[in-house]
């Protein structure tokens, strides 16, 4: 901060960073794990800190998110029951696996609905008439 206690453009442009680069971290159940590990999740100042971040899931900034399951991780954090549970690795593990195999399934579904428009696309085209040229 400058003297004033006004952040210059440039020191706003790095705050935005690292801000953005924290928040996707949430979308790590095995990061979220290691804060938990750590006691981060009894500082009552993290905690106000991650109120603080949900700013995200205004559409200003959730533009920005290359993982936007962050957002779902910061929703579950605002929840005391939450943050004592993700210390428990075997929890951990489980949010971990039933993100993968979402993943899976959306990546399978979209593939799948991809190749049906492709489909309905190049028969559309068959089905058109070649149209005659004029002499």
């Amino acid at each position: 901060m400058s003297t004033r206690g006004i952040e210059t453009d440039e020191q706003q442009r790095i705050r935005f960073q690292v801000e953005l680069e924290f928040v996707q971290c949430f979308a790590n159940p095995n990061y979220l794990h290691f804060l938990a590990q750590r006691g981060y999740f009894k500082d009552p100042a993290f905690v106000n800190y991650i109120k603080y971040l949900q700013y995200w899931k205004e559409p200003t900034y959730a533009k920005y998110l290359k993982y936007p399951m962050c957002l779902h991780f910061l929703d579950l954090l605002q929840y005391e029951h939450f943050r004592k549970e993700i210390v428990n690795g075997q929890c951990a593990r489980f949010i971990d696996d039933q993100q993968i195999l979402h993943w899976q399934h959306y990546t399978r579904k979209r593939v799948k609905l991809l190749q049906s428009q492709a489909e309905k696309h190049m028969m559309i085209i068959q089905n058109e008439p070649t149209p005659q040229k004029s002499v």
